[in-house]
């Protein structure tokens, strides 16, 4: 009886799905707008952080104040400086933003959350190519969808959500050219996108999937459509390159953006952002729950399964970039994101087995392959998370003082979510599946309309009433020097003016100079506030700050 049910299950469960376009059209259209609310839900509601959205804010801002397609346009400045640090792409985008909605922080966002929005739909796409049945496509998406640091990086004004999205679509059309040779020329042009951000970076995406298509179909490396993509595609940013070499006479160019920007951040940690080499498993483990529960056993099904091209896929991916990444001296935590859907892919081929056979674990507890073994693993780990939620939530409502109702709905939404998975889990139910799916997503909603999505912003003093302040008080364009202990490109952006940290003898030295009139930002708690003669205070901001100037009387 027992090998007449099995065989009806497989045949039930097989992995051939017929084409139904409409079917994957409403998906996608499903998907689109499910990540369109999350990753633009709140957007503009927090200031900008540092560092990178202050810095990109501002180099987007000046290119919008000059005249469309000039020197400006191809060659940004940051401060009074040529900006060499990473190709204009994304700051075209935010400044094309900034032109259309005003300068604010909706503006300076909505480009990259709407880029990284795509990835889930393309990563959908992608899935439809390598698996066999749309199941696993559909599962892959969703954990993309769901994962917090995919998300939360991906609304930022940063350039690695849109990386995430550019990569997508090289892998997609390195999909897809396995049956329509054209789609090689996508490969080479989303390639140019990549360098188009973070130019290096697009080496080493690169390398990957011509890694995997050296495995899986090798007769492509030779493809014409291939090689005159990547031609195409690497075109405008090697005469982007040869422009800014040009315009800035090589020395500062291939200082700054070859060497500090690219080849320095392998050999050496930069602005002290260093860690071990298993910094980004921490990552993982901290961050992207409660998926992480199924990455081991899906990596190992990658493993078991590596003569299938799906496989192959995550086999490379999943191992070249972390194992490049991790052995770079400078470790930042945005860096792992084009990892994540390498793992969502794996995950996506774990949950369709397990959405398969969980309805039999009662029948065959030891017959119906490895994820037979998994229900107890599971049921403990999503306890856990229940507990741990639940005592998170009577923390935040009870025992801190004042009580934070934002954290404690939102860990109260987790604790249901992980309480109402691990009863199905225990009553052998595949919904189980769709508990954590749809909680997480209402989690993530509710997380990002509440204030602390970016809570780098209570690492450091508010800067807009600062920045209102000096504002205020301070000609346009005036540099302004303080003794706060570093400085704040956020700042920067909200005051339009370069507010520069000085030691206390540099600052001294300003201010005894005859020759200009010093603005200063005082901060009163620093440990050796600058004892100056003179003062004249214009404003404050708090107890804390003082905007002064010394007094033309003296």
């Amino acid at each position: 009886m027992y090998s007449e049910i099995f065989h009806q299950e497989a045949d039930r469960l097989t992995w051939s799905r017929p084409i139904n376009k409409r079917t994957d059209r409403l998906i996608l259209l499903a998907l689109l707008l499910a990540a369109l609310l999350l990753f633009t839900i709140n957007l503009g509601e927090l200031p900008l952080r540092d560092w990178d959205e202050g810095t990109v804010a501002q180099v987007a801002r000046n290119i919008s104040r000059e005249p469309f397609a000039s020197s400006g346009w191809l060659y940004p400045t940051l401060g009074d400086r040529p900006y060499l640090n990473k190709p204009p792409l994304v700051h075209w985008l935010i400044a094309w933003a900034y032109l259309l909605g005003g300068v604010n922080e909706w503006t300076s966002r909505l480009p990259s959350a709407l880029l990284s929005a795509l990835t889930v739909p393309l990563l959908y796409c992608i899935g439809l190519e390598i698996f066999p049945k749309r199941t696993p496509a559909i599962f892959s998406s969703l954990i993309l969808l769901t994962l917090l640091p995919v998300v939360r990086h991906g609304r930022l004004a940063m350039l690695d959500g849109p990386i995430c999205c550019f990569f997508l679509l090289t892998i997609l059309c390195t999909l897809r050219a396995r049956r329509d040779l054209r789609y090689g020329l996508g490969v080479g042009i989303a390639l140019g996108l990549i360098c188009l951000t973070k130019s290096i970076l697009g080496l080493l995406l690169g390398a990957i999937a011509l890694l995997f298509l050296f495995w899986d179909t090798p007769r492509l490396l030779s493809c014409v459509y291939i090689l005159s993509g990547i031609f195409l595609g690497l075109l405008p940013v090697t005469l982007w390159y040869i422009g800014l070499y040009l315009q800035d006479n090589g020395h500062n160019f291939i200082q700054t953006s070859i060497i500090e920007q690219s080849f320095s951040r392998i050999l050496q940690p930069v602005e002290n952002h260093s860690g071990p080499v298993w910094y980004y498993l921490l990552e993982i483990l901290k961050y992207a729950w409660p998926w992480p529960i199924f990455f081991p056993r899906a990596y190992r099904l990658a493993w078991s399964h590596r003569n299938m091209s799906w496989a192959k896929l995550v086999l490379v991916w999943s191992s070249v970039y972390p194992i490049a990444i991790s052995v770079m001296a400078t470790k930042l935590p945005w860096y792992i994101l084009p990892l994540y859907p390498a793992l969502a892919l794996a995950s996506g081929a774990m949950l369709t087995e397990i959405w398969h056979d969980l309805p039999l674990w009662h029948q065959f507890p030891r017959k119906i392959g490895s994820t037979a073994t998994m229900q107890p693993q599971l049921l403990a780990s999503l306890v856990l998370l229940a507990l741990v939620s639940w005592a998170g939530f009577i923390y935040f409502s009870g025992f801190q003082t004042p009580a934070d109702w934002n954290l404690a709905i939102i860990m109260a939404a987790t604790a249901l979510t992980m309480t109402a998975a691990a009863v199905k889990v225990a009553q052998a139910s595949r919904q189980f599946l769709v508990f954590l799916f749809w909680g997480s997503y209402v989690v993530l909603l509710l997380f990002f309309l509440s204030g602390h999505w970016i809570w780098e912003l209570a690492e450091a003093y508010p800067v807009k009433p600062v920045a209102e302040m000096i504002q205020k008080g301070t000609p346009l364009g005036q540099k302004i020097f303080t003794n706060y202990n570093y400085g704040r490109p956020s700042l920067d952006f909200y005051s339009s003016r370069q507010v520069i940290p000085l030691e206390p003898k540099q600052l001294q030295d300003r201010w005894d100079d005859e020759n200009s009139q010093p603005y200063l930002l005082i901060d009163g708690d620093a440990q050796k506030p600058p004892q100056l003669k003179g003062v004249k205070v214009l404003d404050t901001a708090g107890t804390r700050w003082q905007l002064i100037t010394r007094d033309a009387q003296e």
